[in-house]
C-alpha cells in the first residue's frame, strides 16, 4: 500500500534520516516512536505525500511518489486518513460540518447524509454536533479529528501523537476507536511518545513498534 525504500530526507543542508525502509501493509497496526526532533512527523508526511524524499523511493498504492502529479497525490490522499497533532478546524463551522469537509472537498458531499450521524455516534460526539470547535474539550477535539480522518472510508489511518494532549482515560477511548478501525481491515500507523499506550494496544491487537533515532529506523523495539 505505502512503501518507503532506502529513503533519505534532508532540509537546510542537514540530513534528517537516510536508508530508511518501511512498509505499511494491508491490515497492519504499527507504532512509530523516537525522541523529539528525530523526524517522526516528517516520516509521516512522506507516507501521505505531503513531502517528497530527498533520495530513495516512496510508493503510494503502487505509484512512485516522485513522478506523481498534484492530482495523482490528491487521489492517493483520498485513501489515507490523517489525524494531525494540532487538530485544526474551521472555528466558524459546527463540528458536524467540520467532520464532513473531506467529503465536500472530494465532491462526495451526498455521502454525508447517511454516514455522518453514525460516525458522530461512533466517536461519542452526537451531542456536540452543532457546537463550534472552540467549545470542545481536548479529548472531544481529538475524537472529532479522528472522525474527520475516517469519514471518506480510507484504507490507511495515519495519526501523529493523537493522545498527546489528553488524559489516560481519553487516550484509552481513542485507542479503542483505532483498534476497531484496524479490526475492520484498516492499516494504522501511530506516532507516539506514550509507551503505556503501546503496551495497552499490544494487549488488544498485533502491533509492531518502530523506533526512529539518529537517522535510522529500528524495528521490533522492546518495551
Amino acid at each position: 500500500m505505502i512503501e518507503l525504500s532506502d529513503v533519505a530526507y534532508s532540509y537546510g543542508g542537514a540530513q534528517l534520516f537516510t536508508n530508511l525502509t518501511l512498509a505499511l501493509t494491508p491490515g497492519s497496526f504499527q507504532f512509530l516512536t523516537g525522541p523529539s526532533g528525530a523526524g517522526k512527523t516528517t516520516l509521516l508526511k512522506l507516507c501521505y505525500g505531503d513531502l517528497r524524499a530527498t533520495a530513495g523511493r516512496v510508493s503510494l498504492f503502487g505509484q512512485d511518489a516522485a513522478t506523481m502529479s498534484r492530482d495523482d497525490v490528491a487521489m492517493a490522499r483520498r485513501r489515507i486518513g490523517v489525524v494531525h497533532q494540532d487538530c485544526q478546524f474551521l472555528d466558524h463551522l459546527p463540528v458536524a460540518e467540520n467532520i464532513a469537509l473531506p467529503l465536500q472537498v472530494s465532491q462526495r458531499a451526498a455521502e454525508a447524509d447517511g454516514n455522518l450521524d453514525e460516525l458522530m455516534a461512533w466517536v461519542g460526539l452526537s451531542g456536540q454536533a452543532q457546537q463550534r470547535p472552540p467549545e470542545l474539550s481536548g479529548g472531544e477535539r481529538q475524537r472529532a479529528a479522528l472522525a474527520r480522518a475516517v469519514i471518506t472510508s480510507p484504507d490507511v489511518i495515519i495519526a501523529d501523537e493523537p493522545t498527546g494532549n489528553v488524559d489516560w482515560e481519553m487516550s484509552q477511548r481513542l485507542l479503542t476507536l483505532l483498534v476497531e478501525l484496524n479490526r475492520m481491515g484498516k492499516t494504522v500507523l501511530i506516532a507516539t511518545h506514550d509507551m503505556n499506550l503501546i503496551r495497552a494496544a499490544k494487549s488488544q491487537v498485533s502491533a509492531h513498534v518502530l523506533r526512529l533515532k539518529d537517522g535510522r529506523l529500528q524495528a521490533g523495539v522492546a518495551l
